[in-house]
């Protein structure tokens, strides 16, 4: 093996990334939660469009819209979610983390910038009744309990639109809690957004923006590109 070629393998998972790049526009001031793509502060934001699966699969009724803003303490994420079958929680409780959450219909941010360790990373959720959970994701050294103790100190709300078979999840993420992130223009978070929708085995969905190559929404080495930009 020459040298070019084993200084290629070496920094070549610094490399790894999906093709996908989604723009998060800056606001000069935070804002209140509404999950409602219609707000003064979503109006103008292009939204990405996911409607395939983790494997590149089309999901035929489930089209997905994915919009984001950033202020210099907190990133927003908004999702607004078609589906065709809702699988809730009984007795959702909207107080503390609900363990396992992704049994159930979810959204869901994967976030982290440090781009040499791309094995350690944040995953934040929201359900349609506004059930949330956060993890401290490390692929190479796990935490115990999946890294559910962590506490990011994000907000959610959801809505759920019955006659238009839609529902709405946004995030107020601190930036502080994206483990390397700098709240600047120019700079890029490795992200995926994914959704879990339905009930197995008939009507349960997967849904990625950033397709994986496997049913499995941890590997790292897919995420894109969540880009701070300047209004």
């Amino acid at each position: 093996m020459n040298k070019l070629a084993w200084i290629f393998i070496c920094i070549a998972p610094l490399w790894a990334d999906g093709k996908g790049v989604i723009e998060s526009h800056h606001a000069k001031k935070d804002v209140v939660l509404t999950a409602d793509p219609k707000a003064r502060h979503w109006k103008d934001v292009t939204p990405a469009i996911v409607e395939s699966g983790p494997l590149g699969d089309a999901v035929a009724g489930h089209r997905t819209e994915i919009r984001s803003i950033w202020t210099d303490t907190n990133l927003y994420v908004l999702f607004t979610c078609a589906y065709e079958e809702l699988n809730l929680k009984a007795d959702p409780d909207v107080t503390k983390d609900t363990p396992r959450l992704w049994e159930w219909d979810v959204a869901e941010v994967f976030l982290g910038a440090e781009m040499d360790k791309i094995h350690h990373y944040r995953e934040y959720q929201v359900s349609p009744q506004g059930e949330w959970v956060d993890l401290d994701i490390d692929r190479k050294n796990p935490l115990p309990g999946g890294g559910m103790s962590w506490n990011s100190g994000y907000k959610v709300k959801a809505r759920i639109d019955k006659e238009k078979k839609i529902w709405y999840g946004e995030f107020q993420i601190p930036i502080a809690s994206i483990n390397g992130a700098v709240a600047k223009p120019g700079s890029e978070i490795r992200a995926n957004f994914y959704r879990l929708q339905g009930k197995k085995p008939n009507t349960y969905r997967m849904l990625a923006w950033q397709p994986t190559g496997a049913r499995n929404y941890h590997v790292p080495d897919a995420f894109g590109r969540l880009r701070l930009v300047a209004k």
